[in-house]
């Protein structure tokens, strides 16, 4: 809820900036055109394509890099399912008697893969939650490793500890991708380039006598709105667009292992 707080206060300081900046540019160009009606203009179209280009570019690049990546971490999600599930499926390999402790490590590490992100976006509790996975990812590698070294875990030993890498693997893969972001100067570098481009808009507009509302208002709702969009994006967990409906698959996951 901070979060989604914290985007919606950026979008909207913004649309704001961008407003006054619409103005504040209309008045200069209006204050020039009194002075100099003829060169008021002179060459503002290269400065306006130069700025409005790379404005465009940059928003291009973001919201492509914000779609990829959250794209990226549906498709981990459905990778670490898998991973588990199969991992489980081959526990049926192991000895009667070493079945039972592993089988109770991996429901424990279910509970706790879904409990990271369902504590967000409580980082701390996350961060909490992540560590005991990891610790029992480590005993659970252990007691099938202790198994799989006997001769009666042999039928395992190619199978089952392969398949119990892939599946931490992915979990670390998920995490990492979870911190992986644009660096802040891209943002800051975007809202700078939204404020500027509204002051190039807003002196272009001084030839009016009258302020064209449905300009000022949908160019700044545009790109305030697309700039929110782009930051929600960056973080599935916290925000208004989320991944959380693709944890289904482990909770169902987690129902199934009895």
């Amino acid at each position: 809820m901070r979060f989604t707080l914290w985007a919606l206060v950026f979008a909207g300081a913004l649309f704001v900036g961008m407003l006054l900046l619409l103005e504040v540019g209309r008045r200069v160009g209006r204050r020039r055109l009194a002075h100099d009606a003829e060169g008021a203009r002179a060459g503002l179209g290269v400065v306006e394509g130069s700025v409005f280009g790379l404005l465009g570019l940059l928003l291009a690049f973001t919201f492509s890099g914000a779609a990829s990546r959250f794209d990226n971490r549906r498709q981990l999600i459905t990778q670490e399912v898998n991973a588990i599930g199969t991992a489980w499926l081959r526990t049926d390999l192991l000895p009667a008697d070493a079945r039972p402790a592993i089988r109770d490590g991996f429901r424990r590490y279910v509970d706790a893969r879904l409990a990271v992100y369902r504590k967000l976006p409580d980082l701390e509790a996350a961060l909490q939650e992540l560590a005991i996975s990891q610790r029992i990812q480590g005993e659970i590698w252990a007691k099938a490793a202790e198994v799989c070294r006997t001769e009666a875990g042999a039928p395992a030993r190619m199978l089952l500890l392969p398949a119990m890498n892939e599946m931490f693997d992915v979990a670390t893969l998920r995490t990492l991708s979870a911190r992986m972001h644009p660096p802040t100067i891209v943002f800051v570098m975007l809202g700078a380039l939204a404020l500027a481009g509204a002051l190039l808009a807003g002196y272009g507009m001084a030839g009016g006598r009258t302020r064209s509302w449905i300009h000022v208002l949908g160019f700044a709702a545009t790109i305030a709105v697309a700039t929110y969009v782009i930051v929600d994006l960056e973080y599935p967990r916290v925000g208004l667009i989320r991944v959380d409906r693709f944890d289904q698959g482990l909770v169902d996951l987690r129902a199934s292992m009895k």
